[in-house]
Parts: structure tokens; sequence; C-alpha cells
């Protein structure tokens, strides 16, 4: 697998990158996806449980359904370009990774400089107090727990149909787009906004726009490079052939 010399030169010397990954990255891993569920879950449709009236009328049904999906996704692994993109942090001077993914694969493959735009599944918090709770044995209980401050109902920290974007998760992202001189969108369709903006306020900000997905999107038209096939193979392979070395400190 052979790359552009510019595209290899742009990220060698770039200050700044700025990466969008979407659910095609996570399902390289195998992360299964709303429509994929089975048993119980057919019987339902995705907007029908990940919404707050739908967990307000039956609280205990939407928790079951998260739990479930929890547990598969703890059954996975975050893939090679989870750990490329780790790799790329640690070599270029300012990184930001904004996800659209709630599966937390990122942070389990070692990045750090993460923004999470939708959430991630393996946070909760208190609907009243909004208490944050990290521990997932919450799911022991089958139901939906209670805050232990306040008594609240305690929900999935991710965001639901309906629903804005966090404010300033979304700043961060918009931020990052603007001051990067490299922008690679990875695994996602681009077609969802407002994250689906931010690879354009890139471009007219002048970085250099490279898609990674397995077909060609609304983005190909646009981006400066597109390259078509598994994030998991295409970003080790481009990080082998970029001597990085050469930068300065």
């Amino acid at each position: 697998m052979t790359f552009s010399d510019t595209l290899k030169a742009r990220i060698q010397t770039a200050q700044s990158v700025c990466v969008l990954t979407g659910a095609g990255i996570s399902a390289e891993s195998g992360v299964p996806t709303f429509r994929g569920e089975e048993g119980l879950w057919k019987k339902f449709k995705p907007e029908e449980l990940a919404n707050f009236q739908a967990f307000i009328r039956n609280p205990d049904l939407v928790w079951e359904w998260y739990a479930y999906r929890r547990k598969l996704i703890h059954e996975v692994k975050p893939n090679p370009g989870h750990v490329a993109l780790v790799e790329l942090e640690r070599r270029v001077k300012e990184f930001t990774l904004v996800t659209q993914n709630v599966d937390n694969l990122h942070r389990r493959a070692g990045s750090q400089s993460v923004v999470e735009l939708h959430g991630n599944i393996e946070r909760s918090y208190c609907i009243e107090c909004k208490t944050v709770v990290s521990e997932l044995n919450l799911d022991a209980l089958n139901r939906a727990p209670r805050c232990e401050r306040c008594g609240g109902l305690i929900r999935p920290d991710v965001v639901w149909f309906g629903e804005m974007l966090p404010v300033e998760a979304f700043s961060k992202a918009e931020a990052a787009a603007l001051r990067c001189d490299v922008f690679l969108c990875v695994g996602t369709s681009a077609v969802v906004y407002p994250a689906a903006s931010l690879p354009i306020t890139a471009l007219d900000q002048g970085a250099y726009i490279v898609e990674i997905n397995r077909e060609y999107t609304d983005l190909s038209s646009r981006a400066h490079e597109t390259l078509i096939g598994k994030a998991g193979e295409i970003l080790p392979a481009l990080l082998r052939q970029i001597n990085f070395q050469q930068r300065g400190s």
C-alpha cells in the first residue's frame, strides 16, 4: 500500500491534526450497530428506546437495553486503526480526536485527547442532580438505578434522538477543526450534522482533508484525498511510511 508524497509530507510537517471518526472504525472491531439487535430487541426500533421520553416511560427497559449493548461492546477490542491513531497522537505536536462513537474504544486503545460528540456508553449520570457515575456494576441490578445523592434516575451519558450535542464538546471539536493543518475523516459518511460540518470548517481554513472509508461519500468530491479501504489497514500502513524523525522538536 502506497500513499502520495503530498499526504506523507503534510502529516509529517503538521503542527496540528484533527481526526473525526465514525461507526466505520468501530465496525472493524465488531461493534454491533443499532440496526443489528437480536432477540428481544428486534421488537423495538432504536428510536423507541434511545430517547428521553422512552426512558421516563419505562426506565428499566431502556436501562436493560443499554446494559445489553455495553456487554456486547465489552466483548470487543480496539483494532489496529484505533492503535494507529494513538501513535499518531504521540507523533504530532497538537492532536485532537473527535468521535461520533460512544463505545469508548479510542480511550481503551490509549488515545488521550478525545472529544466525544455523542457521549460515552460507559458513563451514566443522574437526570436530577447531574452526578456522573462511571462504575458499570450498576448493570447487575437489571433495572434503572437511582442516584445515591438525590434519588433521581440514572441514565446513560449518551446523546439520544431529539437531543442536542454537548455544547462544550462541539465547541472543542470546532476549535480543533479551525486550527488544524490536516483533517482526517475516518469511517464516517460525514452526512449527519453538525459533525459533518467539521471537515468543511477545516477545509475553509486551508487544512488538508483526507477521507478514509470503505466507500465514497458526499465528502469525497471535496476532500484532497480519499483512501478507500479499512482504517485498520490504511492508518498503520500510512504511519509506517512517514518519517517523523525528520520533524523538529
